[in-house]
């Protein structure tokens, strides 16, 4: 058997393991790739047997403290040879000394943990199509109004770690579109909608509470879509559940929030709408 070979995917291969994950039933968004490669152009993995891409796997590190680790995929008819463990292997020397964080399939739980991983909570994805939505609020703005400055402060109460040049990009990229609402003078709610190879996901969505956390979810449904909408939440957050049990969105999947070294104390209770399960 040829030995599996590991290198980088370079920032225009990431779309690979896009397709893959779509392959797998995960329904990236049409923009992702581009997105993704901006925190670590060199934390995309795959492995290859004969130049033949057989397995991929990311670990982003964002900053000298915190990763994630996503795309985590062996191809069919290459699975049980122990090339997922290498690839694994290679994406957890990558991150060093850091803390990482995953959104695993819960039914590999007990495998992460064999790699010093703890379980944190879990999350849960909803989806489902939606009516026409109530109009929404008239202080409900255009994400790109508000200083960068301040959607990137607030940003830092539900994720572990500084991502300024990606937030820029996600709110930014052609088909994304970002809400936001403030109070008071400050940034109460704000959100992103993508495009995705069916349908559009909504993340990140971060509110204060439920009724902000609608205000925005109404200005992200007000223009033009089609197809089913996804919402990805942390289950801890039953405001959030609620909020998305109202639309008429079922849950659809569920992964494992797992952490290695000490859990990040986040404001998950702000949290309304992950921004992705393979980046965090």
């Amino acid at each position: 058997m040829s030995d599996l070979q590991i290198r980088n995917l370079r920032p225009e291969e990431i779309s690979l393991a896009i397709d893959w994950a779509a392959a797998e039933g995960w329904n990236p968004g049409q923009r992702d790739a581009a997105c993704f490669a901006i925190p670590d152009p060199q934390g995309f993995f795959v492995g290859e047997i004969d130049g033949e891409p057989v397995a991929t796997v990311s670990c982003v590190n964002y900053d000298d403290r915190f990763a994630f680790l996503g795309f985590y995929i062996v191809r069919a008819g290459f699975r049980g040879r122990g090339h997922g463990l290498r690839i694994w292997n290679a994406a957890i020397a990558h991150a060093g000394s850091r803390v990482i964080g995953l959104d695993g399939v819960v039914a590999q739980q007990d495998n992460y943990k064999k790699s010093g991983f703890q379980l944190a909570y879990a999350n849960m994805r909803y989806g489902g199509t939606i009516a026409a939505p109530p109009k929404p609020p008239a202080d409900v703005v255009a994400l790109d109004t508000i200083p960068f400055a301040d959607i990137e402060a607030d940003d830092t109460t539900v994720f572990p770690a500084p991502r300024a040049a990606f937030l820029r990009a996600w709110i930014n990229s052609p088909g994304h579109v970002g809400r936001a609402l403030l109070r008071d003078g400050r940034l109460a709610a704000w959100g992103v909608i993508r495009p995705c190879r069916t349908g559009h996901k909504i993340g990140p969505l971060v509110a204060d509470d439920r009724a902000t956390a609608v205000a925005v979810l109404q200005g992200l449904l007000a223009g033009p879509r089609s197809g089913e909408i996804v919402l990805d939440i942390p289950a801890v957050n039953r405001d959030a559940i609620a909020l998305a049990e109202s639309l008429g969105l079922e849950p659809t999947f569920e992964t494992a929030r797992m952490y290695t070294g000490p859990i990040p104390s986040l404001r998950l209770d702000r949290v309304f709408g992950v921004t992705s399960f393979e980046l965090g």
